[in-house]
């Protein structure tokens, strides 16, 4: 095992070849070379992990690390499980962006500062007005989390073309714009080809397709009569995203986008392409990620996380949501967040936040907020219940200040330190020490002066 330094990886020119003598590049061709690379180096330490089992995950595709070779400010992570089946921490994405019926940039940088305040692992721009290349770019220079983009969502604008005058070669080009810029991963639908079209077409759906990018697709593909252009020229895709180590996340196109589309025939269909798809970017030496199902009854998730799995040779699952009920508008990042502790407690490596605006608007910071706390704290309930290596370590000291009524240091462990502050001093306590719900009959400062051999006097 030898190690790689910044320098041989982080390279402004990146090294492209073909086949098998394909140049070192990515996470995944240094670590099948057996060289250690200084992102692998910061993933074990995070995960306090040894760095060669981190290196054979690498290698075999079980673990991810999106670290475009362009984006210097990164603070790389892993997504995914060890080949003995230990998992990494479950990485938590917040969704944000410039949209053409709200197009205020300022909004969206407030949006990107709570995502890096909270501790967000990734952020996605999905940004789908105008040029959005600045933006874009200043995201990726300032952010130390993973930055993942659509390129579809961006054709459009970048092109300044109708859908249906966009060539392959212009979607291509959109993908390979977002590679330069530095984009770590990008979502890409390449597996809504012919013969899953066919499939939906024959069986139905209550909710049809609810991927913007895949719908998009569609639409092209109906206009056109062609092919997925991801799909049909999926290697030339491959090539673009090796040239600089952009991690694939393979969107899914025909995920429910309700309780009843769950688990049918095209979500299956669909997911048999991508596992296919999965193969052959391992094989052309980018990391892969599969995006999971919307919406889906509570009792459907731990076997569609089996599914993904089996059928995509145990590749890191990125999920959304799933939402487990269609009925809570307003309130759907506690739905989402349902879907995802138990989606990530039975495999799913990495969640994607969903807000309380969610199919209501444009989420503002506050919403922000809100959705990526309730997505950390599924992510967390599930490290705990999967056995991630210290996933309890904050919640035991966390519950040690609890004992001691140390409010400060409470606060301080707290996912969100302003809102439980917020909350305590909104009402000060009576009693030192003790908040308004119990007061002077507060437990823990009873049985502390218990212990202490002190008098209780209760003050009533």
């Amino acid at each position: 095992m030898t190690t790689v330094t910044d320098q041989d990886h982080a390279t402004d020119e990146p090294r492209v070849a073909s086949g098998a003598e394909r140049a070192c590049t990515t996470q995944i061709d240094f670590a099948r070379a057996g060289r250690v690379t200084p992102q692998m180096q910061a993933v074990a330490q995070a995960e306090q992990l040894d760095v060669e089992d981190v290196r054979q995950a690498v290698a075999c595709g079980r673990v991810a690390i999106p670290a475009n070779i362009h984006h210097a400010a990164l603070a790389p992570a892993g997504v995914g499980s060890l080949l003995d089946g230990r998992p990494l921490s479950t990485k938590v994405n917040v969704n944000l962006g410039i949209s053409g019926d709200k197009a205020d940039e300022a909004q969206e940088w407030r949006k990107v500062d709570v995502a890096l305040e909270l501790g967000a692992d990734a952020i996605m721009d999905l940004s789908n007005s105008g040029k959005t290349e600045s933006f874009r770019r200043r995201l990726i220079e300032r952010a130390p989390a993973m930055i993942g983009t659509v390129p579809m969502y961006d054709a459009l604008g970048y092109l300044e073309k109708a859908l249906i005058h966009i060539t392959a070669q212009d979607f291509l080009d959109v993908v390979r714009k977002h590679a330069e810029d530095g984009v770590d991963f990008v979502t890409v639908h390449a597996g809504m080809n012919r013969r899953v079209i066919d499939s939906f077409k024959e069986t139905g759906r209550l909710t049809n397709i609810v991927s913007r990018g895949g719908s998009l697709i569609f639409a092209w593909m109906e206009a056109t009569g062609n092919e997925n252009p991801f799909y049909e020229h999926y290697d030339e895709v491959l090539d673009i995203l090796h040239a600089h180590d952009v991690t694939i996340s393979i969107g899914d196109a025909m995920r429910p986008g309700s309780t009843y589309d769950a688990t049918d025939a095209g979500q299956i269909a669909e997911l048999i392409e991508i596992g296919k798809l999965t193969q052959r970017a391992w094989d052309a030496g980018v990391q892969v990620m599969v995006e999971g199902p919307g919406h889906m009854a509570l009792d459907e998730i731990a076997a569609n996380m089996k599914f993904q799995k089996r059928l995509c040779h145990d590749a890191p699952f990125y999920g959304l949501g799933p939402l487990v009920c269609d009925i809570a508008p307003g309130y759907d990042h506690i739905t989402a967040a349902i879907g995802g502790a138990v989606a990530a407690s039975a495999g799913a490596d990495f969640l994607c936040y969903v807000t309380p605006a969610e199919h209501l608007r444009l989420p503002d910071a506050q919403d922000v907020r809100e959705g990526l706390v309730a997505t950390k704290i599924a992510a967390h309930a599930a490290d705990i219940a999967k056995g991630v290596a210290h996933a309890r370590d904050r919640d035991n000291r966390m519950s040690d200040a609890r004992r001691r009524v140390a409010w400060d240091e409470m606060f301080s462990l707290a996912l969100d330190p302003v809102r439980a502050r917020e909350y305590f001093e909104s009402a000060p306590p009576a009693t030192e020490g003790t908040c308004t719900m119990c007061g002077a009959m507060c437990a823990m400062r009873t049985v502390n002066q218990l212990m202490d051999d002190n008098v209780v006097d209760l003050g009533l």
